[in-house]
């Protein structure tokens, strides 16, 4: 870098942009992500044992695994909010949506607060119920 300022790639930048320039992509815009690979891999980097060293591979890897996981989360809450007519996904969607997903309850296990539990009623207390209802209609 003799002389300019900023970062051109191709030798010394004038004022005349060329097309033959190339301007940097970020390794998100790259792989085509929506969520930083730079910061997943600064937090992969912080967070391991013995100071490991971290490919930009796995970093791109696990970026794109968030953004899958993610993407699949607010699908489901979304389609909950929608079924009860409303606009904004609560913690209850969210909720509602994971422990719907056997694959993500089994992935997530983590409380989610402000979700509520889901509604169940126990089989035995519905048949009773039920057998009311024949004795009544049957006299």
């Amino acid at each position: 870098m003799a002389g300019g300022k900023g970062k051109s790639i191709g030798g010394k930048a004038t004022g005349a942009k060329d097309s033959s320039t190339k301007t940097q992509k970020s390794h998100s815009a790259k792989a085509g992500l929506q969520f930083p690979c730079g910061r997943v891999k600064r937090f992969l980097k912080n967070n391991t044992q013995n100071k490991m060293r971290v490919g930009a591979k796995a970093a791109v890897y696990v970026t794109a695994v968030l953004e899958y996981l993610t993407a699949e989360v607010l699908e489901l809450a979304g389609n909950a909010a929608k079924d009860l007519k409303v606009k904004r996904i609560t913690p209850r969607h969210l909720q509602l949506a994971i422990r719907g997903d056997e694959e993500l309850d089994t992935l997530i296990r983590a409380t989610i607060a402000f979700g509520g539990v889901l509604p169940h009623i126990n089989r035995a207390l519905l048949l009773k119920v039920e057998q009311k209802k024949k004795n009544k209609v049957d006299a």
